[in-house]
């Protein structure tokens, strides 16, 4: 099934004994309805054929019929994928807004939407929090992969992924995040949760401020960029996801922020025409 999907999620890789790395990507289709691309290879796509967020790309896609999540399709042949527009940020908001929030129910209540994901309805949110308190950083168990899970990934990786037959032998593992991101937030009801944030964009920017500075300034600059400016000075909504693990084992709370929305407060002659 040939699917055009704009590209509004990309997680940070986690090691897969199977597949080396994984991606969870996630977009909206043409008629704002969300779709899961799992298990989606990113880092072994040619240049040519890698994504950006916020730009339309078309693939076959097929039912992931492991994956119970309604929304989770598998690409049936990634070396096929065609990259289409990209919708770029500085004065683009607005038509951002138009194809994502204008056309999708925005959440507002957590618990409604743990009993949905655990009656399997959905599994792919855009939430709006009634309030961001924190952004906390907690260092993580182990600051590397479990040795056993590197082995793998490093031999799977000798001999050619499930994707890519002529893997690149100076390619490297991503890194573990040595450090925890999460939000704090209230929901319509002021009940106050701690979610998980596992978006590429929050681990990539630990590491460009690694690159400068030491752990604990580069900890602070991850902090403020998603409290003081995305919390703080924007109109945020966060896209909330199910991970495979605890959507099966029907955790309390399956969801993780996958993803942020962030643009700036509509104007007054803005909110005045959604009237």
């Amino acid at each position: 099934m040939k699917e055009r999907v704009l590209i509004a999620v990309k997680t940070y890789p986690v090691l897969s004994d199977k597949y080396i790395e994984l991606v969870c990507t996630a977009g909206f289709r043409e008629d704002g309805s969300w779709i899961r691309i799992y298990p989606s290879p990113f880092r072994f796509l040619e240049d040519t054929k890698r994504y950006k967020k916020y730009q339309w790309i078309e693939l076959d896609l097929a039912k992931n019929t492991r994956d119970k999540r309604p929304e989770s399709y598998s690409p049936t042949n990634i070396d096929e994928i065609e990259l289409l527009d990209v919708i770029p940020a500085g004065g683009h908001w607005e038509e951002r807004r138009k194809l994502i929030l204008d056309r999708n129910t925005i959440h507002t209540n957590l618990e409604t939407i743990k009993t949905a994901a655990k009656n399997d309805d959905y599994s792919l949110v855009i939430f709006k929090p009634s309030k961001i308190l924190d952004v906390i950083a907690k260092p993580a168990k182990e600051k590397n992969w479990k040795v056993s899970k590197e082995a793998a990934a490093n031999a799977a990786l000798s001999q050619g992924s499930l994707f890519s037959e002529n893997v690149q032998t100076d390619y490297r593992l991503m890194p573990k995040l040595p450090y925890k991101f999460s939000y704090k937030f209230e929901d319509d009801d002021g009940k106050s949760s701690t979610l998980m944030i596992e978006d590429w964009e929050i681990g990539q920017l630990y590491w460009n401020c690694r690159k400068k500075y030491d752990e604990a300034t580069s900890v602070e600059k991850v902090r403020k960029k998603y409290f003081d400016d995305f919390a703080l000075t924007k109109d945020l909504f966060l896209f909330l996801g199910t991970t495979y693990e605890w959507h099966v084992r029907r955790a309390p709370n399956p969801f993780v922020v996958i993803g942020t929305f962030h643009p700036g407060f509509p104007s007054k002659t803005e909110q005045f025409s959604l009237l």
